[in-house]
C-alpha cells in the first residue's frame, strides 16, 4: 500500500473553546469532544468530570509515557516513508489503489466528535480504521472509541465502502479485535454520544465506576470522593 501522510483538508472549522469545560470545543455552535473521552467514559464517566470540569490535574502515569513513546516513534517512521497528501484526494485515490495513512484527523460536527485515528488503510474495497492500544483486550470503550472514528470518517466522506473497526495491539502487527461497522453498530454509538453530550449540558449525571479495582488504580482516586 501506499503510505499517504494526509496534512490538508479542503474544508476547515472554526473552533472555539467551551466557556467552563476544558479540551470541550464549540464547532458549527455545538459542542464537540475529543473521540478518546469514550475511553475514559467507559472506564468511569467521574474521571472525565475531575479533569476536564473541575480542571483537576495529574500526571501522566508510567503506561500513559511509555504509550505516547511508541506512538511518536511509529509516527516519525511513517512520516520519513510517506508522502504528503490531502484527505479528499488521498479518499478519492484509494478507491482504485490502496494506501495507509496515520494520524488522520477527523471531525464530525454532526454529530459533536473529533480525534486522531492512529491508522487507516484505504482500499478499493473496504476502509479499516485502526486504533492502537496496550494489551489484547477488547474493552467496550476502546471499542467504542474506534467505532466513534469510524463514524466520523463516514460522516466526513459519505463513502459507501465497507467500513471496518479494528483494534490492534501497541507495537505490534497483532489486530486482536475486528467488526463491520454496521447500521446496528452505528446506532449504538451514536446513542453513547448522545450521552455524553447529556452529561456536557447537564441533562445526565456523571456517573462514577462502582470497581473499587479502577479505583484502586485511578491517577484521581486522591481527590475523587466517589473512590471505594
Amino acid at each position: 500500500m501506499q503510505q499517504k501522510n494526509i496534512n490538508e483538508y479542503d474544508k476547515t472549522y472554526d473552533f472555539k473553546d467551551h466557556p467552563s469545560i476544558k479540551d470541550l470545543k464549540i464547532i458549527e455552535g455545538k459542542n464537540n469532544f475529543p473521540i478518546s473521552w469514550l475511553n475514559q467514559q467507559g472506564y468511569c464517566e467521574y474521571q472525565i468530570y475531575l479533569e476536564y470540569v473541575e480542571g483537576i490535574e495529574t500526571g501522566p502515569t508510567k503506561a500513559m509515557t511509555h504509550g505516547s513513546q511508541i506512538h511518536k516513534e511509529l509516527e516519525d517512521i511513517f512520516k520519513k516513508d510517506s508522502t504528503p497528501a490531502k484527505f479528499e484526494d488521498a479518499v478519492e485515490e484509494s478507491k482504485t489503489q490502496a494506501s495507509l495513512s496515520r494520524e488522520v484527523f477527523v471531525v464530525a460536527p454532526n454529530y459533536g466528535i473529533r480525534g486522531y485515528i492512529d491508522e487507516i488503510w484505504m482500499k478499493p474495497d473496504e476502509i479499516v480504521i485502526i486504533d492502537d492500544k496496550p494489551g489484547r483486550t477488547p474493552y467496550e470503550s476502546t471499542m467504542n472509541q474506534v467505532r466513534a472514528y469510524c463514524l466520523a470518517f463516514k460522516d466526513m466522506t459519505g463513502d459507501d465502502r465497507k467500513i471496518k473497526a479494528a483494534l490492534r495491539e501497541r507495537g505490534t502487527e497483532n489486530l486482536f479485535w475486528i467488526e463491520v461497522f454496521t447500521p446496528d453498530i452505528e446506532k449504538q454509538i451514536k446513542f453513547t454520544i448522545d450521552r455524553m453530550h447529556g452529561l456536557f449540558d447537564g441533562t445526565k449525571p456523571f456517573k462514577a465506576t462502582k470497581n473499587p479495582k479502577k479505583c484502586k488504580s485511578c491517577r484521581f482516586k486522591d481527590k475523587c470522593e466517589n473512590a471505594k
